[in-house]
């Protein structure tokens, strides 16, 4: 009877919670709460007296904008009971100076806790997850990597009443690679529980991993959470009006990833011709080489100039711009005049 309430749908039709509209409506939405805190608590590991026992979310959109505004950003910030911030955001693909950008949205909620009239004594901890469905770090294999201000020397960290910065990073590929490898116990380590969660369904490869499935099934027969995540889950496959918004945020991502994509591609070979070109006229391999590099950069701006344009004709914030492309509010504002 169990069983038949945690598999009322095919697999197929189960929302890919690693797209970011699904991950909202699951773990950033006052119903779950719950869901949201135990997410939470699993992946900064806070046990005893550090556990977080309540949130408060903070600038959450609309459910009903998704339809219209597909660039909305849709990361989960929250407060927690003693008023940490929390900023959780699902990166479907590497934006280049994916550190730097993390680094900026963390100083932006890091710095909206500062009000007029008060010091910098009131300025709270700010953490930052950025939950990848990429390799980000190739010089090392691990999954979570977890970022803090530390001494160059001793390697000690700042102490803990002043230490305002963390930045965690979770490499779903990698994760997945250590689960098929045999790496990884769910059933105590609570973390890889929520992680298999997200990892199993692949809206992007049209694939499922029914063999996690298997084991998520079988461990949310005991653990509650799991539980009500699952039904939650399903309940929000199921939902016309959720559907509907959620198939098109994927349609969006697939388009814009394809955009970049064919950027540049374009970019590198109008790049190579120009930079063999070049080369042949300076008769020396090393101008060869040298061309086609020039040639690729430009070539790929000039593509992504394109891309910007077509943007700022759909209405596209300057904002929703830096988000995709990490161009600069001046390069943007410079396109902007051109198509004045």
């Amino acid at each position: 009877m169990e069983s038949q309430i945690l598999s009322r749908i095919p697999l197929k039709n189960l929302m890919d919670l690693k797209i970011d509209f699904a991950f909202k409506r699951i773990f950033g939405s006052e119903r779950n709460k719950s869901l949201t805190i135990g997410f939470l608590n699993a992946l900064l590991q806070r046990t005893g007296r550090n556990t977080i026992k309540e949130v408060t979310f903070i600038n959450q959109e609309v459910g009903g904008e998704y339809k219209e505004d597909k660039q909305s950003r849709l990361d989960i910030v929250v407060k927690t009971q003693n008023e940490d911030y929390i900023n959780i955001e699902i990166q479907l693909t590497n934006k280049n100076d994916m550190f730097k950008r993390t680094l900026y949205y963390w100083s932006r909620l890091y710095n909206s806790q500062l009000h007029r009239g008060n010091g910098y004594h009131t300025l709270n901890p700010t953490i930052t997850i950025n939950i990848c469905d990429f390799t980000l770090f190739k010089e090392h294999a691990h999954f979570h990597s977890i970022y803090r201000l530390y001494e160059k020397t001793t390697l000690q960290r700042v102490q803990p009443s002043d230490d305002v910065l963390e930045i965690h990073f979770i490499e779903m590929d990698k994760f997945l690679k250590a689960w098929l490898m045999g790496e990884l116990n769910p059933i105590e380590d609570m973390l890889a529980k929520w992680l298999l969660l997200l990892g199993m369904v692949d809206r992007r490869k049209q694939k499922v991993y029914e063999d996690i499935y298997k084991v998520l099934e079988e461990l949310a027969m005991k653990d509650i959470k799991l539980r009500e995540a699952f039904e939650a889950w399903q309940e929000l496959s199921q939902d016309p009006e959720s559907i509907i918004a959620y198939e098109s945020r994927v349609k969006y991502i697939i388009d814009q990833t394809a955009l970049i994509d064919d950027a540049k591609y374009h970019g590198e070979q109008a790049g190579i011709e120009k930079g063999r070109k070049e080369g042949f006229q300076k008769g020396m391999q090393e101008g060869i080489e040298k061309g086609i590099q020039k040639g690729i950069q430009e070539g790929f701006q000039e593509g992504m100039k394109a891309i910007v344009k077509k943007m700022i004709g759909k209405g596209n914030s300057n904002d929703e711009i830096m988000e995709l492309t990490n161009l600069t509010v001046e390069e943007i504002q410079a396109l902007r005049q051109e198509e004045d």
